[in-house]
């Protein structure tokens, strides 16, 4: 899902990236009728993915000189509404050609354009959380197997380094037998058995 390489992001790829992946999640978010419901992530209910993905990526993009997002709304009052509003934002970003020449400044990240530090950073950050909300409301992932395939192979080149971040917890074990998108869920720290608590 991020770089591959040493050269920058084709804005319009990652557009495109984005756009697919967000379209996922937004019909996830659509289907969820329970935002309190548990989820995978220990101590999240379900609107608090929602939360994540909005206020982290809208706090370190937002840092960046030369972009402005409008506001929003509360999480809390109707995380579908706020989540349509802040993807249309994330996209209208993306598409603009003015994206090309920002470039983010992040104590974590170093110095990056910014359209690399969304293709490698936030467009994964919202696949992955998709399979968190929908195991947590009862819904289908919707991920592309092959692409759960590559960004694990791609992660575990760099477990080390990503362990040292702390974003993630311990790998988890794992049958032969479980899908794709169960082992990336494992590698990040996810029971890739977890199921909602019986009513």
């Amino acid at each position: 899902m991020g770089q591959t390489g040493g050269m920058s992001e084709n804005r319009k790829d990652v557009a495109a990236r984005h756009e697919a992946v967000c379209k996922n999640f937004s019909r996830i978010v659509d289907g969820v009728r329970d935002w309190s419901a548990p989820t995978p992530v220990e101590g999240w209910q379900a609107v608090d993915v929602v939360r994540h993905l909005v206020e982290w990526s809208r706090g370190m993009f937002g840092s960046v000189e030369g972009v402005t997002f409008g506001q929003i709304g509360s999480v809390d009052a109707d995380p579908a509404d706020v989540w349509r509003h802040h993807c249309e934002q994330m996209q209208m970003l993306l598409e603009n050609s003015k994206a090309d020449n920002l470039v983010l400044e992040n104590e974590h990240f170093g110095k990056q354009p910014l359209v690399d530090a969304v293709a490698n950073y936030y467009v994964p950050d919202v696949f992955m959380h998709s399979w968190d909300l929908a195991t947590a409301t009862g819904q289908e992932s919707g991920l592309d197997s092959a692409i759960c395939h590559q960004m694990l192979e791609g992660m575990e080149k760099q477990e080390e380094m990503l362990r040292a971040s702390g974003q993630f917890g311990t790998r988890q074990p794992v049958a032969d037998d479980v899908s794709s998108e169960q082992r990336l869920a494992a590698f990040i720290g996810r029971d890739p058995y977890w199921a909602p608590p019986a009513e």
